[in-house]
Order: C-alpha cells, then structure tokens, then sequence
C-alpha cells in the first residue's frame, strides 16, 4: 500500500466557503477514483500556530498499490480539482510513502 499526504497553503484571496468546497471535493475521491483504500481530509486546528506556516487544509489517502496511486494523479476528478486550485493556492506539500 501506498500513503499519499498532501497540505495545502492558499493565498489571501481564498474564503471559507471555498476551502468547504475543496474539502467536499477531496472527501469524494474514494467513490470515484478506484485503488483508494481510505481517505482522511480537514481543516488544520492546531494549536501550534507557530508550526502552520500557513498550510490549512490536509489529506491523507492510502492506495491499494503504487499503480493505484500513479493512476490517481491524471485522473479526471483528480485533475478537476487541480484545477479548482488555479488563482488560489501559495504552496502545497506533498508527500508519497510505501506502508
């Protein structure tokens, strides 16, 4: 299996009820897109605001294999979001593991 940890740092132009709309996105990844074991996606509350350095929203997807996670990334409801992202993002972090 494979972990695939993303974090997300948007710029000032960016409201609450578009982070909601990002996060109703991702949470619909497992029903369309196959290979996706589980998925976990949120809003950042932590507590060590010095630590954010502005990343907000985070997901976390395990995939059944590597092959899963390769055919994720050009996938249409994957690249729809990517897309959804354009005008609004700083920075993001990510980060892919074998478990």
């Amino acid at each position: 299996m494979y972990e695939h940890i993303v974090t997300f740092k948007f710029n000032g132009s960016i409201t609450s009820e578009k982070e909601q709309a990002l996060l109703k996105q991702i949470k619909a990844f497992k029903g369309e897109i196959p290979g996706i074991v589980e998925l976990t996606a949120g809003m950042n509350v932590t507590e060590e605001i010095e630590n954010m350095h502005g990343y907000t929203l985070a997901l976390r997807i395990t995939f059944e294999n590597k092959q899963a996670l390769d055919h994720y990334l050009p996938h249409p409801t994957h690249q729809e979001f990517v897309a959804s992202l354009n005008g609004i993002i700083d920075n993001v972090i990510v980060i892919d593991y074998e478990i």
